[in-house]
């Protein structure tokens, strides 16, 4: 009975998730390997064709000299910030209150590198090139987050972003990019992903947001900057004896979705607007600028828990796997377009959309 069936389940049990590529689970890793020559030689403590090639690939693609792949993102982007603090002989940084140093790594630049974070703008916008210029100390680097996931993928003005790319050179302030979701900002900007990476001293991508590989990531600078982070990757235990199955899933994955990140972000918008017609519903932001938005709702997480059970089970079309609440009346979720919008059968899309505003429109 849906009263006894919680949102995660009903999620799962729906045959069309709306977002994302699919579900995370051992098929990732079986398509990738089912053309790969088994005699293939794995990567030995970073070294081996294997991880040498893609790292070189890749600092290709982003614009950069050199490049090293990491088994995570928090480890690689501590590393930048900490070369760049120990360069200058400075440990203070600047980043946005919501970065994901801030709120999801348990402090760990603060205890693992004793570098002090300076938190720049308020929490429901990005960075400008004012906030920076009001800074009333001195920073070795600034980071900043494209697009920042947590106010819904929003953006900078790519013209805001090159006059703070300038600033940051004229005051010797290194210009460090949280690229995350680099590629899936590339459509909004109509730039390439070097085009943007030029602006930055050191970049870090992502491999298993929307590339969707099994993790892994990229750090990318000139090749001294590279050439230390390799050491410091070593000091943190980031050196297994090998990463193939991150590093396969990685090039594959990209090799299949780095062209259709276009097509994320016109489906992205597209389901903006059904959302948007919906009663009781806010986008954030308005208009999506890449292939994600977050989704608020006027209506507390426990009725709108209920509402979409009843949807995905009635439809097959799952929403979203779980809601936050934001105060005992309104909640949101997170929505990031991948492969599987595509797959959607639009007929009982728009059913879903009608019930969805039918239910709300009861309760507002």
């Amino acid at each position: 009975m849906n009263e006894m069936k919680t949102l995660l389940q009903a999620f799962n049990e729906a045959p069309y998730p709306v977002g994302g590529h699919g579900k995370r689970n051992v098929r990732v890793l079986q398509e990738v390997l089912k053309e790969i020559d088994e005699n293939l030689d794995s990567d030995v403590y970073g070294k081996g064709d294997i991880i040498e090639d893609f790292q070189g690939r890749m600092a290709d693609f982003l614009g950069k000299e050199s490049a090293v792949f990491f088994p995570s993102g928090t480890m690689a982007q501590q590393i930048a910030l900490r070369i760049w603090c120990d360069r200058k002989g400075l440990p203070k940084i600047a980043y946005h209150p919501l970065s994901h140093l801030e709120i999801h790594e348990e402090d760990g630049l603060k205890k693992l590198h004793h570098i002090e974070p300076i938190l720049l703008a308020d929490k429901t916008r990005v960075i400008g090139l004012e906030d920076i210029m009001n800074l009333q100390e001195d920073i070795a680097c600034l980071l900043l987050e494209l697009p920042q996931r947590e106010i819904g993928g929003q953006l900078p003005d790519y013209q805001e972003l090159e006059a703070i790319s300038a600033y940051c050179r004229e005051r010797g302030i290194k210009l460090h990019l949280d690229g995350a979701r680099l590629f899936e900002s590339t459509p909004y900007y109509r730039k390439s992903a070097a085009e943007i990476c030029r602006l930055f001293d050191s970049v870090y991508v992502s491999f298993y947001k929307g590339i969707g590989g099994i993790a892994g990531a990229i750090l990318a600078g000139d090749k001294e900057f590279v050439r230390e982070s390799k050491v410091w990757k070593r000091r943190h235990g980031g050196d297994l004896i090998s990463l193939y199955p991150y590093i396969l899933s990685a090039d594959y994955y990209f090799m299949q979705r780095i062209d259709k990140m276009e097509q994320y972000y016109n489906e992205a918008r597209e389901l903006a607007d059904l959302y948007n017609q919906c009663s009781g519903v806010t986008i954030r932001p308005i208009e999506p600028v890449s292939n994600m938005f977050h989704v608020h709702v006027e209506v507390s997480k426990e009725h709108l828990e209920s509402i979409f059970v009843n949807i995905y089970e009635k439809t097959g079309i799952g929403f979203t796997r779980y809601l936050q609440e934001t105060s005992e009346n309104s909640c949101y979720f997170e929505v990031s377009i991948g492969d599987s919008y595509a797959d959607l059968p639009k007929d009982r899309l728009r059913e879903a959309f009608h019930l969805l505003n039918q239910e709300l429109s009861i309760l507002i």
